[in-house]
């Protein structure tokens, strides 16, 4: 793994444990084994460490999750392994995180959503498209509107509220909204499919 590389997938592992203010470049630079010199020659200080780590993590995980994508037989089984990635990757997230770049660097939260809006609302909107197309997912779905909502409450569920307060109540505000979301599209069709996959890709977290 080259430098760059290795402090981009550092930075990322260490904002998304502990949050983005109280992580240094020492500490990243420490966890990446390099010298601060090195770092240095790479980004001029933690504001573009910040920047180009988020826009890093965010290609990363739109790729994963068009491969999914990719390898799901209809749309059903493509959005229960997006949820059931996106469960993971909740597992390794600070809730404070997503407020801490939103209130200090909110350059990087400004691309953080638009690439949501850009890439994430797309594969979303297309599955839904094709969701309804195999009769798993209602007709009268609005696909744009139903893309836009579920976006938003991944993201609301990200952010300090009288819903999440820790780790735990994450995931299973997360495991809640996503189920939420899938009964309120499927058909009856789909809702066989919908159980066959989770049974399949999920592990029920403890409820709140």
């Amino acid at each position: 793994m080259d430098n760059l590389t290795k402090i981009l997938s550092v930075s990322v592992e260490l904002f998304r444990q502990y949050g983005f203010k109280a992580i240094t470049t020492d500490d990243i630079a420490r966890r990446a084994g390099i010298s601060k010199k090195t770092l240095y020659q790479h980004f001029a200080n933690k504001q573009e460490i910040v920047n180009e780590s988020v826009l890093w993590f965010k290609h990363q995980m739109t790729d994963t999750c068009n491969e999914m994508v990719r390898d799901s037989e209809n749309a059903v089984e493509a959005m229960v392994k997006t949820l059931a990635y996106m469960d993971t990757m909740y597992k390794q997230i600070n809730p404070m995180a997503m407020f801490e770049m939103q209130r200090f660097f909110p350059e990087a939260y400004e691309t953080f959503r638009n690439q949501l809006q850009d890439k994430d609302m797309g594969i979303i909107r297309e599955n839904i498209e094709q969701g309804i197309a195999e009769g798993l997912y209602r007709e009268d779905v609005h696909a744009e509107l139903m893309a836009r909502y579920r976006l938003e409450s991944s993201l609301m569920i990200l952010q300090p509220n009288l819903i999440v307060s820790n780790r735990n109540e994450l995931l299973s505000v997360s495991w809640e909204i996503g189920e939420h979301f899938m009964y309120g599209i499927m058909t009856a069709k789909g809702v066989k499919q919908y159980l066959k996959y989770k049974a399949k890709y999920f592990i029920q977290p403890a409820t709140v």
